[in-house]
């Protein structure tokens, strides 16, 4: 038989250890109240400066997704590097297999091909330079679309491409209104052809869109994909956008279908990898977030630490009496440090609740931003809470009342018994 009374007897022990503690904490209700608050507010506060972040970085990584670069591109292989020099030597044939064998992955939602060209575009006496997407408009409309965001790119006037093959575009806002477009206007679209030549065709802009990107609306237009086959006369795409059913599996996916393309002379590329505005954000807020969170650590563990040294202080004739009486340093040690972190836990747990609920507030009224650098139109941020995020607040309101308790706990467990017992006298 497994002998208990051992485990039992330690339990018993933790058990009058907590309540012990518990009733210290509770003798001055005061103190511990501000102590208390002091952790309260650091996990709310930690709950919606993070929770704000976290949204805001979600909503730029869908953004940026849905609004230009899917979750990941497949192009023949050294596009990007050598593509810019010669592009039709890159060209995906409208009949390759690497289309089925992409459609064939179970993650895989929308391929849309998209053809990449540039050009001047003349409306009247104004000529621009422009960056133009050939596109299959029903599966752009579908990679736009997302459940849980505005349209990443939102037409603001007009209506979007509709006819797989009509002489029509849509233009970036920036690019209509240096050009003088508006909707219904006829512009002349002229770009060099495979061949070497110039060519030109007439389009109709049906509608203007905005993305998060101002300096790629100010560039920008989009083509039914046949009328820039006829523009450049070719037939094929550059590359292929592949969207996905949720975002974090685009590691995966991406290595699969690089492994099973790569033998065909073709290459993968997941959206991360394209997205340097993106990246550079991230990693600035990741910083703001580290400050932040250490400026709550250091009020809590100066709240905390201020308070157990103030008890400690008060306590030393009981403390000598203790010790007198035979209770081991290492027992003092131990009821102080558990004091710490039961503020800690109790503040915690309440700061979750606090923080949650006032997240889910302050989403349900939402947070009026103005467009960021960059961008080209506002938006209404929220707060995400994530568990991920509440055991982190939860983890430091323990872990930083457990540093600020060590000090007095170690101070009290070192006083002489003979001078603590004449304490206060």
């Amino acid at each position: 038989m497994i002998d208990l009374s051992g485990w039992r007897e330690r339990a018993g022990g933790a058990r009058q250890l907590l309540a012990l503690a518990l009733r210290n904490v509770l003798r001055h209700r005061r103190r511990s109240a501000i102590a208390l608050g002091a952790v309260v507010f650091g996990v709310v506060a930690m709950l919606l400066a993070n929770g704000f972040i976290d949204w805001v970085l979600w909503a730029m990584r869908e953004s940026t997704i849905r609004s230009q670069l899917g979750h990941l591109q497949v192009t023949r292989a050294h596009y990007r590097a050598a593509g810019a020099a010669d592009p039709f030597a890159f060209l995906i044939p409208a009949n390759a297999p690497v289309r089925a064998a992409i459609a064939a992955e179970p993650r895989v939602e929308v391929v849309a091909p998209r053809l990449s060209f540039s050009g001047l575009a003349s409306l009247n006496d104004a000529t621009l330079s422009f960056i133009g997407d050939g596109v299959v408009p029903e599966r752009e409309a579908a990679i736009h679309r997302s459940h849980r965001l505005d349209t990443s790119v939102n037409v603001v006037a007009g209506r979007d491409l509709a006819d797989a093959a009509a002489p029509e575009a849509i233009l970036g806002k920036g690019l209509a209104e240096n050009l003088g477009a508006q909707v219904g206007d006829r512009v002349v679209l002229l770009a060099t052809s495979r061949s070497g030549g110039l060519n030109a065709v007439e389009v109709t802009v049906v509608g203007l869109f905005q993305t998060v990107s101002k300096a790629y609306d100010d560039a920008a237009l989009r083509v039914p994909l046949p009328v820039a086959h006829a523009l450049l006369r070719v037939d094929g795409d550059h590359t292929l956008v592949v969207l996905l059913d949720e975002t974090r599996r685009t590691a995966s996916v991406a290595a699969r279908l690089q492994s099973a393309l790569a033998p065909g002379g073709f290459e993968v590329t997941p959206w991360y990898e394209l997205a340097d505005f993106y990246n550079k954000t991230a990693t600035l807020f990741a910083r703001q977030a580290q400050v932040v969170n250490a400026i709550i650590a250091i009020i809590i563990v100066l709240s905390i630490s201020n308070t157990l040294t103030m008890s400690v202080l008060e306590r030393v004739g009981e403390i000598g009496t203790a010790l007198a009486l035979g209770v081991r340093r290492a027992q003092i040690l131990r009821q102080f440090i558990v004091e710490g972190v039961l503020l800690g836990a109790i503040g915690g747990l309440a700061g979750v609740a606090l923080g949650v609920a006032a997240a889910y507030a302050i989403s349900a009224v939402g947070i009026p931003m103005p467009p960021p650098p960059g961008m080209g139109r506002g938006y209404v941020a929220q707060i995400m809470v994530t568990p991920r995020l509440v055991l982190e607040a939860f983890g430091l309101a323990l872990g930083t009342t457990l540093v600020a308790s060590l000090y007095p706990a170690w101070k009290a467990a070192r006083f002489p018994i003979v001078d603590a017992l004449r304490f206060n006298r």
